[in-house]
């Protein structure tokens, strides 16, 4: 049992010496050996247990001082706070005071400087859009940096800044009245960039080469209209182009861009044209047919009468115009009585009126048709308004403007064709039947003739 006890102490001795620092030697030791071993190991302990202990000591003392050190700092920042916030306080009351004394000595120039910023601010954001700012760009840089001085801090402004002001304002209104030409970086129709020569009408238009300009706002650069008004707006800006000291019409806009900007956009001719849609090409189809029928009607017609006035005033019969065939028929048929050759006179006189009479029946029928035709154009534009509405309603009036458009454009287009169509009918008309009525006389006259010989 000894024996068992001894291993089992010794057990637990190599165990304790790897748990400490101190190391066993690797070889095999004996009893004695390891007594000895364990009583090294157990002083070693002790003398680590020792330092532990002094090492602790020495913290905690420095701990200490660091603590006392951390407690004296922040008595000493809590004094300086509670002497700053006496010393803001004190600020406080005397910043007070100080603003109080600006203000009753200020007096209306704290209003003034009030209106001064609102006024170069307002003046700075027009002439941006002034087209006197494509001649003096970034004038109105200064009035941006005095208003966002102004706004900025409580700085009062200088006798030179407040005169900037109206100087520039002063520097607009002569402007204003003065036509002027400067060169400058045009952006074309097409997106190219090229230098003209631009002429400047006061502060309303740009022109340069025939056509109106406009001024990019804030920028300060020059384009030229994509769309520009009608040619009799355009011939104007030619004259002023071309004038010398003397007084010339120009298109003025008033508006600095206003008026033209609605002019641009009103459609022209073409776009008229394109709103009244398939119906609309079909009325002018038929308008540009009769138009070329009754042109050449109009020339038949007017050399056919000149050739039977030749040959009324002529003694000899030609065959080459409607009289001289119908007063052939009398040499043809000599011995015939009075009333074979009425009949033959007739039978002539039936024969060329088709060909007096030629294409006028297809201009009456166009006269008719179109009007028709601009009718059913009115109501298939309605049809197709009704149809917008009913599907989106009446919240857009830009999706009801088609049917619209196509509604009224084809009744104007019908009542163009229609009109001219009825007056060229008329006229033709009348000069055929002028025709016709000098064959029926003289006809009777062959009879009469005729007759008078008979008996």
């Amino acid at each position: 049992m000894w024996k068992k006890s001894i291993v089992a102490a010794l057990a637990v001795v190599v165990s304790l010496a790897s748990f400490s620092s101190w190391s066993a030697p690797q070889e095999p030791v004996n009893l004695e050996q390891l007594l000895q071993q364990l009583q090294q190991g157990k002083f070693s302990q002790s003398k680590e247990n020792q330092e532990r202990e002094a090492r602790f000591r020495a913290q905690a003392d420095a701990q200490e001082r660091l603590l006392r050190e951390a407690m004296a700092e922040r008595d000493q920042l809590e004094r300086l706070s509670e002497q700053l916030e006496s010393q803001f306080e004190g600020n406080e009351m005397e910043l007070a005071s100080l603003t109080e004394a600006l203000t009753q000595r200020m007096g209306s120039l704290r209003e003034l400087f009030g209106v001064l910023q609102q006024v170069a601010g307002d003046t700075a954001s027009k002439l941006q859009t002034s087209v006197v700012s494509a001649e003096y760009p970034e004038r109105h840089q200064p009035l941006l940096d005095l208003a966002e001085k102004m706004g900025r801090s409580s700085t009062l402004a200088s006798m030179e800044e407040i005169e900037s002001v109206w100087l520039t304002l002063l520097h607009e209104m002569a402007e204003s009245g003065k036509v002027t030409q400067f060169d400058s970086l045009v952006t074309l129709a097409n997106g190219e960039k090229d230098m003209r020569e631009v002429t400047r009408v006061g502060a309303f238009n740009l022109v340069a080469d025939g056509r109106y300009l406009e001024l990019i706002p804030g920028t300060s650069s020059v384009a030229e209209l994509v769309r520009q008004p009608s040619q009799r707006y355009l011939a104007t800006v030619k004259n002023l182009e071309q004038a010398d000291s003397q007084p010339t019409q120009f298109a003025l806009d008033p508006t600095a861009g206003a008026i033209l900007g609605l002019l641009v956009q009103a459609p022209d001719l073409g776009e008229r044209i394109e709103q009244g849609g398939t119906v609309g090409y079909i009325i002018l189809a038929l308008g540009v047919i009769g138009l070329v029928l009754a042109a050449i009607r109009f020339v038949g017609l007017t050399r056919m009468n000149a050739k039977v006035k030749r040959q009324m005033n002529s003694s000899k019969v030609s065959v080459d115009n409607p009289l001289g065939r119908v007063m052939a028929v009398k040499d043809n048929y000599p011995s015939a009585d009075t009333e074979t050759l009425e009949l033959k006179l007739s039978e002539a006189i039936l024969r060329e009126v088709p060909a007096i009479q030629r294409y006028l029946t297809f201009i009456k029928i166009i006269s008719v048709v179109a009007p028709l035709m601009g009718l059913l154009g009115t109501v298939t534009g309605m049809i197709n308004t009704f149809q917008a509405i009913t599907l989106f309603g009446t919240g857009d009036p830009k999706l009801m403007a088609g049917g619209i458009s196509q509604a009224l454009v084809t009744t104007v287009q019908g009542l163009v064709v229609a009109i001219p169509m009825t007056l060229l009918f008329a006229t033709l008309h009348t000069r055929s039947r002028n025709i016709i009525h000098i064959l029926q006389e003289q006809a009777s006259g062959i009879i009469a003739e005729r007759s008078e010989r008979g008996q």
